[in-house]
C-alpha cells in the first residue's frame, strides 16, 4: 500500500488511542537524601526504557548545574526540559502529541520542587492518557520537613521507594536529612529553595545569597547528616570525644 500524508500520525499514539487500547501505566516515585544518586538513577530508567523503543520526555527544575538538564554528580548528564510552578505539565505532554511526537513516559528529576497541582497533572496523565511517570525528588528539606511536591506524591504515588544507594554522615552512620550549610555553620532557617551543590567550597557565582536569616554573600552547600548530628548541628568531628580530655 503507498504512504499518504496521513500515514505519520496513525503512528502516534494520540490520548484517545490510548483509553480505548488502555496499556498499564503507573506513577513511580524514588526519592532519598542528597548523594543517594536519584539523578543517576532517573538516567538509567530513561536509557532502559528508551532501549525498547519507547519514547520519553525529561523534565527538571533547578537542577544543580543551573542549565535545563539532568546531571548526576558522576557525571552523566541529559537535556530536559525546565518546569516552572506554573507550568502544566499536561500541556507539555499534549503540545508533543499535537506535534506528531510520541510520549511513552516522562522522567521528572528534582520532583520535590513540583506543586502538588503539578502533581496531580501527573497522576491524571498516568490514569487518563496512560504515560508512565518517574518522579525523582528528596524526601524532606534542611528543616526536615517533607517538600510539598515530595508529600503528594507521597499521598498519590503508585509506588514510593527509597533509592538503595546508601549516604553516609561524617560519622559513619546512615545520612537521612539534608543541612544547609551557610558561611560554614549549619542553619535552620530561610528560604525553602536555595539551589547549590554537595561540595565543600562551591563557586561563588553559584553559591551567593541574600535572604532572612543568612549572611549576604555567604557560601551555601549541603550535608548530608545522620539525624543525631543533625539535631546537633555538628558537621564534623570535634578534637573532644567521649572519654577524651580537651586539647590545648
Amino acid at each position: 500500500m503507498s504512504s499518504s500524508p496521513l500515514a505519520a500520525p496513525d503512528s502516534v499514539p494520540a490520548s484517545g488511542d490510548r483509553r480505548r487500547h488502555p496499556a498499564p501505566a503507573h506513577l513511580v516515585f524514588f526519592h532519598g537524601p542528597m548523594d543517594c544518586g536519584k539523578s543517576t538513577l532517573a538516567l538509567q530508567v530513561d536509557h532502559n526504557q528508551s532501549r525498547q523503543g519507547r519514547h520519553g520526555l525529561l523534565l527538571t527544575q533547578g537542577d544543580r548545574s543551573g542549565t535545563p538538564q539532568i546531571s548526576s554528580r558522576v557525571g552523566l548528564h541529559r537535556e530536559a526540559l525546565e518546569l516552572d510552578p506554573g507550568t502544566d505539565v499536561r500541556l507539555l505532554v499534549r503540545d508533543r502529541w499535537a506535534a506528531g511526537h510520541r510520549v511513552d513516559y516522562l522522567i521528572v528529576d528534582e520532583a520535590q520542587f513540583l506543586s502538588g497541582e503539578q502533581v496531580e497533572q501527573l497522576a491524571e496523565l498516568v490514569d487518563e492518557s496512560h504515560v508512565d511517570v518517574y518522579a525523582f525528588g528528596l524526601t524532606t528539606d534542611f528543616r526536615t520537613r517533607l517538600f510539598p511536591g515530595t508529600q503528594r506524591l507521597f499521598e498519590l504515588a503508585d509506588d514510593v521507594q527509597r533509592v538503595q544507594v546508601e549516604v553516609l554522615c561524617w560519622c559513619g552512620l546512615p545520612g537521612l536529612l539534608n543541612a544547609r550549610v551557610v558561611g560554614g555553620a549549619m542553619v535552620r532557617e530561610g528560604a525553602t529553595v536555595v539551589v547549590a551543590d554537595t561540595a565543600p567550597a562551591p563557586a561563588p557565582s553559584t553559591d551567593s545569597v541574600e535572604r532572612a536569616g543568612e549572611p549576604e554573600g555567604a557560601a551555601v552547600r549541603y550535608q548530608v547528616l545522620c539525624r543525631r548530628h543533625h539535631v546537633r548541628g555538628q558537621l564534623e568531628p570535634t578534637p573532644t570525644g567521649p572519654g577524651q580530655l580537651a586539647l590545648r
